[in-house]
């Protein structure tokens, strides 16, 4: 079953640890709260709890070319524990794998540039830091 298709100008935002019900509400708060618009299509579904980025490749790998999805980010573990929700960003098209954490002040932009296609995700990924997370561009 391929991954749902985000609403328009949206990122798929992928619930995927369902222990705690108050931290998935507050991983969506921070991020409707960080931007103007919305930015994320929320899918909570059971059947993608504990999911790994391999699995979420093999899915969308053996779905209709129309019904692939080029990136997603996951609600995992990381995100629900972390006081700053870092979702885990996934490449599912151009160097499938590929990831980088994405705390919620920066996934308005990240979300409305891959969604037009203004930048591509590698892009955000190469900026990440050390430790696999984007903190916006130095302005060096």
């Amino acid at each position: 079953m391929p991954l749902p298709q985000p609403d328009d100008l949206t990122s798929l935002v992928l619930r995927t640890d369902f222990r705690d019900e108050e931290a998935w509400d507050a991983v969506r708060a921070a991020l409707d709260a960080a931007g103007d618009h919305p930015h994320a299509t929320y899918v909570s579904e059971l059947r993608h709890a504990g999911v790994e980025v391999p699995a979420l490749l093999a899915e969308e790998a053996a779905a209709d070319e129309d019904e692939q999805i080029v990136h997603v980010f996951l609600a995992d573990a990381v995100t629900m524990k972390d006081p700053g929700h870092p979702l885990l960003a996934v490449d599912l098209s151009d160097e499938p794998g590929r990831t980088f954490r994405v705390p919620t002040r920066w996934f308005p932009d990240i979300s409305a540039n891959l969604s037009i296609a203004n930048m591509d995700f590698a892009e955000f990924a190469d900026a990440a830091d050390g430790s696999g997370t984007f903190h916006g561009f130095d302005e060096d």
